[in-house]
């Protein structure tokens, strides 16, 4: 535990963040299919009582899928 429980906007800005990462690391994906993709994972995650890994497991979970659609390539 972190000791600070982030706030639901704090999240939102992190899950964000992971999509523009996962953009600049899959140039080739379009940003709205990432996007949805995010959002759609996040939406998974809304029941879940711990929220302060949220945004990395999101990231984690579409960063597998985009590499798996694309061979494992990132770039």
């Amino acid at each position: 535990m972190t000791g600070h429980d982030q706030s639901p906007e704090e999240e939102l800005v992190a899950v964000e963040h992971a999509a523009s990462r996962l953009a600049e690391r899959f140039p080739r994906i379009p940003r709205d299919r990432i996007e949805q993709l995010v959002r759609e994972r996040h939406e998974e995650f809304s029941g879940a009582p711990v929220r302060d890994f949220v945004p990395v497991l999101v990231e984690h979970d579409v960063k597998r899928q985009l590499a798996s659609e694309t061979g494992g390539a990132s770039a």
